[in-house]
């Protein structure tokens, strides 16, 4: 037994330091992820098509809001005319039924207006998550292909976080960083200036209308 812990401990041992050996001759590079994604043209054409999009579904939003201000001023005009005692009974239960009505319409458009701003909201989550996918996407082939050409084992992000919310590189001398190589390539074929930057944040939800 003695014996074949003697022979297999220095084998053991010495895979294990051919392994750090080999690790240690790897190339590692980083990359800033954030600034490359905030940095790239696509991301800036990106977020200008949400924007536009959102004030559309805004405007239209504020269309049915409108409406519906409009037909609760309607609505209290009819209530009041129901209570004028001047007209004669069969006028008022006219003006009551209109009331009626309309407070049905009312409820009705409130409907509408909720299942909008919800669908609202899905469709530019929707759109968002496709963007920063596609864009992602496109940013990782392009780090991949500067890596390869360069020789480089393992490229790391120094924007990632890990599950404890810390950084998961902790130190780096910046000699190995290929973000603005990167980001260069990336713009390359940018066919317009498109200003202003990008923040890190993606375009907001549709504004939530309250006391419907």
């Amino acid at each position: 037994m003695k014996y074949v812990l003697r022979t297999i401990f220095p084998a053991v041992l010495l895979m294990t330091l051919l392994g750090s050996s080999a690790l240690a001759q790897q190339k590692i590079a980083t990359v800033d992820m954030r600034k490359l994604f905030d940095g790239y043209w696509k991301t800036k054409q990106a977020e200008a098509a949400l924007n536009d999009r959102k004030a559309e579904l805004d405007k239209e939003d504020r269309g049915f809001l409108d409406n519906l201000q409009n037909d609760r001023d309607e609505y209290q005009k009819l209530l009041d005319a129901a209570s004028d005692q001047a007209i004669s009974a069969d006028e008022r239960d006219k003006r009551k039924q209109a009331a009626t009505d309309k407070y049905t319409e009312i409820k009705n458009s409130q409907a509408t207006i909720v299942q909008f701003e919800r669908q609202a909201q899905a469709t530019l989550a929707d759109q968002t998550q496709r963007m920063r996918s596609d864009i992602v996407k496109e940013i990782t082939e392009a780090v991949t292909v500067k890596a390869k050409s360069a020789g480089y084992a393992m490229v790391l992000d120094l924007a990632g976080q890990s599950i404890n919310q810390t950084p998961i590189v902790l130190y780096t001398d910046g000699q190995n960083d290929l973000t603005a190589a990167v980001l260069a390539q990336l713009n390359a074929g940018a066919p317009i200036d498109l200003n202003p930057p990008v923040t890190n944040s993606v375009v907001p939800p549709l504004t939530i209308s309250t006391n419907l």
